[in-house]
């Protein structure tokens, strides 16, 4: 039996997979740099085992945010070595994931717009070319996470306009003292920032929330696609979230930037199955 996984900052999507067929299984995101292995253990015993019997998966595929190094790495595989014990475990990078998922086994650019961000060159085999997103405090442009952010600052520092802003505080009313705490003292402030995604995507149409998330990815194609030497001669897929809800304006900047659009998936899941069964 086989288990897959893809695992965002938000939530990880788990594909099991047997001669009867494929059972998927939805978690919270897992990522070592904001979990530790408590933390971790606590999800996959509460939220993942009541759905799978451990002792019969023979080989797990881990596809991570944050799992960037080789430490990062080891804190997933030694968990999950620990609860799949009849297992091979192999523990990647999610950007190795998405560029599997989207281009299989042809060259392409792959990018990972969701909660956070991510790009690279992908030469049908292995990554050849990346560029840091730096996370949410220092980069992550075009993210949902980049979107709340600069959405709670224009909100803050006057700059955005008079309906937008009687918009955002009929939907939240909301508390500077709360919002600092929830950025700077809670868990998962990237997941926080992110979740006020959904109200920019119910106001769309309003001509402030549709250029924040156009500049935002015009910012995002500026420092993560265009540098690429193959940028203008290969297709530039994308999954995430924020990708797949704002496809149409995502398509408006790809073609300012004049790249070629590929796939656009809001998960990678079924890629990596056929990247693995196929």
């Amino acid at each position: 039996m086989l288990l897959i996984a893809d695992s965002g900052s938000t939530k990880t999507h788990w594909c099991v997979i047997d001669e009867n067929g494929k059972k998927l299984i939805q978690t919270i995101g897992i990522n070592p740099y904001q979990m530790n292995n408590i933390a971790i253990k606590e999800v996959l015993e509460k939220e993942l085992f009541p759905f799978l019997s451990p002792e019969t998966i023979k080989d797990v595929h881990f596809y991570g945010a944050g799992c960037s190094t080789d430490q990062k790495c080891s804190l997933i595989d030694s968990v999950l070595q620990d609860f799949f014990v009849k297992a091979n475990i192999d523990v990647h990078h999610d950007m190795l994931g998405a560029a599997r998922a989207l281009c299989g086994h042809e060259n392409g650019i792959a990018c990972i717009l969701g909660t956070g961000c991510n790009s690279c060159y992908y030469d049908g085999t292995e990554i050849t070319g990346q560029i840091s997103s730096l996370g949410y405090i220092l980069g992550d442009e075009g993210s949902g996470a980049y979107l709340g952010k600069r959405l709670i600052r224009d909100y803050y520092q006057d700059s955005m306009p008079a309906d937008a802003l009687l918009l955002f505080k009929q939907e939240f009313n909301p508390v500077l003292e709360k919002i600092l705490d929830s950025i700077y003292n809670q868990p998962r402030p990237n997941r926080f920032l992110a979740s006020f995604c959904p109200f920019i995507s119910k106001n769309i149409n309003h001509p402030y929330f549709h250029e924040l998330v156009s500049s935002s990815f015009d910012e995002f194609f500026a420092k993560y696609v265009l540098k690429f030497d193959e940028a203008k001669t290969s297709k530039v897929h994308f999954l995430g979230s924020v990708a797949f809800y704002f496809s149409d304006i995502l398509k408006e900047s790809a073609q300012k930037a004049g790249v070629q659009i590929g796939k656009i998936y809001e998960s990678p899941i079924q890629g990596l199955v056929d990247f693995h069964v196929n």
